[in-house]
């Protein structure tokens, strides 16, 4: 939720273009599933700032879910196919494009058309693949390093 808000500072949190920091902790449940409350109170939290409202409370945290939910599946491969970390940004750059890009488009007049869904998906594609590839993959391998995760 900090990082969200840290973000909106600089005008990457809401609204078309997003690089929300936070979107670093999603590939979390990949090792820990037990990240994937967290993740979705921090998303709603986080939204509670948000232009869209309710929408965005609803829709977003109901992404944060689907994509958590999603990625700690792929976890359950690691020990048969350790490769299964790289697929893991996956879930969460496809379904946020989706459901996000859904709901930019109807909050934007002059986007909705099928064509103004496809170019609001995938600019939150862009900044969720940024965002997890560059910042997410490197914690997560990081922390899969660690002592603490050894353990789970």
């Amino acid at each position: 939720m900090a990082l969200t808000y840290f973000s909106s500072v600089f005008a990457l949190a809401y609204g078309p273009i997003q690089f929300r920091l936070s979107e670093a902790l999603t590939l979390l449940p990949f090792y820990f599933p037990a990240a994937i409350p967290g993740l979705v109170v921090g998303c709603f939290l986080a939204n509670l700032g948000s232009p869209y409202g309710l929408v965005d409370l609803i829709f977003g945290s109901l992404a944060s879910l689907l994509a958590a939910l999603a990625t700690g599946a792929l976890g359950r491969l690691k020990d048969r196919w350790p490769a299964a970390l790289f697929l893991a940004p996956l879930p969460v750059i496809f379904i946020n494009a989706f459901i996000i890009g859904a709901e930019i488009t109807f909050f934007l007049p002059q986007a909705a058309s099928l064509k103004g869904f496809f170019i609001s998906a995938s600019q939150v594609a862009l900044g969720q693949a940024v965002v997890v590839f560059s910042l997410g993959l490197p914690l997560t391998l990081a922390l899969s390093r660690t002592r603490f995760f050894s353990q789970i």
